[in-house]
């Protein structure tokens, strides 16, 4: 898995109606160059990578250097370049796709909101529960400081806090979307045969010689039937992007359940340690201390 950083904000599909546009701008007769010229001044994003290419960086790797989404980009375009395949058409095809990906993690993103938000929030229980029995008027401080079993209460609670949030983060990781864009390596094949090439070609243009088993399948499927594979590939990316929306969504419904486990472990427990044990050994020195 490659390690990549993807954006968090509402734009993230910007690289998917950037590439759109340019394969507009292609499809009307403009030279690459001058394509990422005019388009870096409609669109901010791309302005570091248009004046990469204009400093003389090769476009292939002026893309795959501004990382995340564009490095596919990068990718799609230097299989189709050594090809020779439709740039243009290449282009528009592999836009749909960052954009069906991009939809498919923001569909993540919204079904993990509420069940991350949740968790956030109820792990600054105790410390309202603490807050609110100071307000009303009990000696929490003195309970905790002037006491061992207080001292002992807090720092056990501050401990469950801690494995609390680092469960909970470790289960949001889990249930986040994997950084690749679904289908890359199916649409790769496809672009590179699209140009024509042999198999043994397309597989070292698109992947470095290796063939992934899926696409291995496909392939293989496609000789025996007799059908074009480039649109069985194709077919196939889109099946891997909506695979990935099913996985995803189905990630963040069981989010909502696992969050209760550090909830009911970790963080009901400190609440009780950290709020009600102080409250109980307050009200217990206020009732002996007359006594006495």
């Amino acid at each position: 898995m490659r390690g990549r950083r993807r954006g968090a904000d509402a734009g993230e599909d910007a690289p998917a109606d950037a590439v759109h546009a340019l394969a507009v701008l292609l499809r009307a007769g403009l030279h690459p160059g001058s394509a990422w010229a005019y388009l870096a001044e409609q669109s901010p994003i791309v302005a570091p990578i248009a004046a990469a290419i204009a400093s003389g960086r090769p476009i292939p790797a002026a893309i795959e250097d501004a990382g995340g989404d564009w490095a596919d980009v990068g990718r799609a375009w230097r299989v189709a370049a050594q090809v020779g395949a439709p740039l243009a058409e290449t282009l528009q095809g592999f836009a749909e796709g960052l954009r069906d990906a991009a939809d498919a993690r923001d569909d993540v993103r919204v079904a993990l909101a509420e069940p991350t938000g949740t968790a956030r929030l109820m792990l600054w229980l105790p410390a309202a529960g603490a807050a609110l029995g100071a307000a009303l008027g009990f000696d929490v401080v003195g309970a905790v400081l002037g006491d061992v079993r207080g001292a002992l209460c807090v720092i056990a609670g501050i401990a469950l806090i801690v494995a609390a949030r680092v469960w909970t983060a470790r289960l949001v990781a889990r249930a986040q979307p994997p950084a690749e864009t679904p289908g890359l390596e199916a649409s790769l094949f496809a672009i590179a045969l699209t140009g024509g090439v042999s198999l043994d070609r397309a597989a070292h243009i698109a992947s470095g010689g290796a063939v992934p088993d899926r696409v291995r399948a496909i392939l293989e499927l496609s000789r025996r039937a007799g059908v074009p594979a480039v649109e069985l590939l194709r077919a196939e990316a889109s099946r891997a992007r909506h695979r990935a929306r099913v996985a995803g969504r189905t990630a963040a419904a069981q989010l909502a359940t696992r969050l209760l486990l550090p909830l009911g472990v970790c963080t009901l427990p400190s609440f009780l340690l950290l709020a009600v044990a102080p409250l109980v050994l307050s009200v217990l020195d206020s009732a002996v201390l007359p006594a006495l």
